[in-house]
């Protein structure tokens, strides 16, 4: 198991080396219409940068991932499901040094503990003027989270099988905020996970799908 699960985890790191599948990817799980695609329907002011961690690991031989629960407080993404991360700091060497610091600040997770992989498409987010860039890591022992508080309301331990099985995948028309839209979603452990969380987990899951060849061992890896 050990060395299928190294085989696979060689061949995700060669794939984020290479050419990315990128906003088409994306755009699977995008809502429609999605404002922000293009630049020059961005507000003037410089969009924010942002770190999050994909954080890969393996639970009685399954590959999962942590998504966390944001608290209800007063913001954009009040209440939503996102990826452990927050925006860049000038005690960040760059923007993977972000996304290790704010998961070890909400999950506990060290970062030398975290071998990083790569990382995904940056993804710009309109209604909080964020530019969020995706790093891939990977956890080689089974992780002990420590969730804060203040920042996690919930942690979710997510199967990637969960994530590739078809049947959780959704669609509906929501009224958001300035519009009405056609809004894709994952529905997982009684949460939607939707927007910016659920197009970059279509981005990693097409890169995964290309590790995930039929009769290579690593079947097992994705059985729910």
């Amino acid at each position: 198991m050990t060395a299928s699960i190294d085989s696979f985890f060689d061949c995700l790191q060669r794939n984020l080396a290479a050419a990315l599948p990128g906003r088409p990817a994306q755009a699977l799980m995008a809502p429609l219409p999605r404002p922000g695609w293009h630049p020059d329907d961005r507000p003037d002011e410089p969009a924010r940068q942002s770190g999050v961690l994909v954080l890969l690991y393996s639970l009685k031989g399954r590959l999962n991932l942590p998504l966390i629960l944001r608290p209800t407080y007063d913001g954009t993404h009040s209440g939503q499901v996102a990826f452990p991360g927050g925006g860049f700091e000038k005690r960040d060497s760059d923007l993977t040094d972000t996304a290790l610091r704010e998961t070890h600040e909400e999950l506990g997770i060290a970062p030398k503990d975290v071998q990083v992989l790569g990382a995904l498409t940056e993804l710009y987010i309109r209604p909080s003027n964020y530019e969020v860039y995706p790093t891939v890591g990977r956890l080689k022992a089974k992780p002990v989270f420590r969730p804060d508080p203040s920042e996690v309301a919930q942690l979710l331990e997510v199967p990637l099988a969960t994530l590739l099985d078809p049947t959780n995948q959704r669609r509906e028309q929501w009224q958001l905020a300035d519009r009405s839209a056609l809004v894709p979603y994952y529905a997982i452990q009684s949460q939607t996970i939707w927007g910016a969380t659920a197009m970059i987990l279509s981005e990693l899951l097409t890169i995964v799908r290309h590790c995930q060849p039929n009769g290579d061992g690593f079947g097992s890896l994705f059985s729910e």
